[in-house]
């Protein structure tokens, strides 16, 4: 199957009012952004696959948000250096960090920055365990050229509808969906 449009249109369209619009087995490759109103993943339960589903939903941002975390060993001297991946900074900027000491308490903090891909914890009991986790903002070429308006508003054409049905505006949702659908096929 193959569509184009080079218009205001889709180019490929799928509607299905009981079953699936669309069905992949396999890879499916975006260029571009994915807009939807929901997300998650279904897979067999890992305790009882033969019997049930687990769901998932994403953690979403309104930023280009990647998240790093792991667990740090502190040394004799409550400390730690985190090393991040070799394309961490790179890809990130604006960090944000979280220490969560495990088995005990402990006054731990970021000692250094993250510099190098790596950042130090200090502050902590020798031997303690800290679960730690990293966030930073993407800024490689495409993030930087294509960053997501939180908000907008919307075009006058769509004002009045709703991407999503709720009980009260369900009829009003279909409505302007079918008219808006019907224009475009």
């Amino acid at each position: 199957m193959y569509g184009e449009d080079s218009g205001p249109g889709f180019g490929v369209y799928g509607a299905c009012s009981a079953g699936w619009a669309g069905f992949f087995d396999g890879h499916v490759k975006v260029t571009g952004s994915v807009f939807k109103a929901g997300g998650s993943f279904k897979i067999d339960h890992p305790l009882d696959p033969e019997n049930k589903y687990l769901y998932h939903s994403f953690v979403e941002s309104p930023d280009m948000k990647n998240i790093y975390d792991g667990i740090a060993m502190l040394d004799e001297s409550g400390e730690a250096w985190v090393k991040l991946p070799d394309r961490f900074e790179a890809l990130n900027r604006d960090f944000r960090y979280q220490l969560t000491c495990i088995g005990g308490f402990a006054p731990v903090y970021i000692a250094e920055e993250i510099s190098g891909n790596r950042f130090k914890i200090a502050g902590g009991k020798p031997g303690m365990k800290v679960s730690w986790q990293v966030t930073g903002i993407r800024y490689d070429p495409y993030a930087e050229a294509h960053r997501i308006p939180v908000e907008e508003n919307k075009p006058p054409e769509e004002r009045g509808t709703y991407l999503t049905s709720h009980r009260v505006r369900q009829a009003r949702d279909i409505e302007a969906g079918l008219s808006k659908e019907s224009s475009l096929i």
